[in-house]
């Protein structure tokens, strides 16, 4: 089994930036795909950005590219996502998860990841 826990949210202004991690404890992921993904209020939960089992490559939503990085510590067990250049509408629940089915590909649908974080808040202000 494999438990996955975010932290690093919190309120910034609009053009401020946060460092989300994913610290996760159980199995290893090296081997996995990990990915974000983000809700906000009244929305559907959407993909943010994904990262091959080595870091060698990485996925983003239109929405982010240019503005956010994934990166990850496979040592470490922790996935990490810069968030630069905020807007209010980049508010939402952020959550990480990880999928034992893949280890490279732009992997953006929730159903293809099979575990989940209980997600942190990341709001901002305008």
């Amino acid at each position: 089994q494999v438990q996955l826990v975010e932290s690093g949210g919190g309120l910034v202004q609009t053009g401020g930036s946060l460092r989300l991690s994913c610290a996760a404890s159980g199995r290893t992921l090296s081997s996995y795909v990990m990915g974000w993904f983000r809700q906000a209020p009244g929305k559907e939960r959407e993909f943010v950005a994904c990262i091959s089992w080595n870091g060698y490559s990485t996925y983003y939503a239109d929405s982010v590219e240019g503005r956010f990085t994934i990166s990850r510590d496979n040592a470490k067990k922790t996935v990490y996502l810069q968030m630069n250049s905020l807007k209010p509408e980049d508010t939402a629940i952020y959550y990480c998860a990880a999928t034992a089915r893949y280890r490279l590909g732009y992997i953006h649908h929730q159903y293809d990841y099979d575990y989940w974080g209980q997600g942190t808040q990341v709001t901002v202000s305008s």
